[in-house]
């Protein structure tokens, strides 16, 4: 006699399936069918997910709406300019400009060596930068590389590179 190849399984959420085990070993099917047992079957695993994601989208759009009035209230305070760029952008751009420079201010002048008078260096050219695509571009940059990154992007004369050249 054969090793069945057709199981009824059922499974921990209480619903009964059938289940075609031909594509697996005959010696291996009696096992997978009992761990089939412990799982919930597809549907009550799928339902399951899905109220994961709706769970996990509601605490994101909420951590985002906290993030963003945080950054909003910061930038008023600071007395930095508005971004340009799309809506979109521009809430992104607000986010990663205050994190970079929450980030930068903590690094180099709680923790570092540099004063007040030396952080208005920085403080102040970054407030000429209102493209939202900048501040987004750089929301990996190092605290220390800021300096750096601000001379680059508030160049006057900077060559227009062309890259079909």
């Amino acid at each position: 006699m054969a090793v069945k190849k057709i199981w009824k399984i059922t499974h921990s959420c209480g619903h009964e399936t059938e289940r075609d085990l031909s594509s697996r070993p005959a010696d291996r099917r009696a096992g997978y069918a009992e761990w089939l047992a412990k799982q919930e079957c597809t549907d009550c695993w799928r339902a399951s997910k899905e109220g994961d994601e709706q769970d996990k989208a509601a605490w994101l759009a909420a951590k985002r709406a906290e993030e963003q009035a945080e950054s909003d209230a910061w930038s008023e305070q600071y007395r930095m300019p508005p971004l340009e760029g799309t809506d979109r952008a521009v809430a992104w751009g607000v986010r990663c400009r205050h994190q970079i420079l929450s980030a930068a201010y903590t690094a180099l002048v709680l923790e570092g060596e540099m004063t007040e008078a030396e952080w208005e260096g920085i403080e102040d050219p970054a407030r000429t930068i209102t493209r939202a695509g900048w501040w987004i571009d750089q929301r990996a940059s190092e605290p220390a590389d800021l300096t750096e990154l601000l001379e680059a992007a508030t160049e006057q004369d900077r060559p227009v590179e062309n890259p079909h050249f």
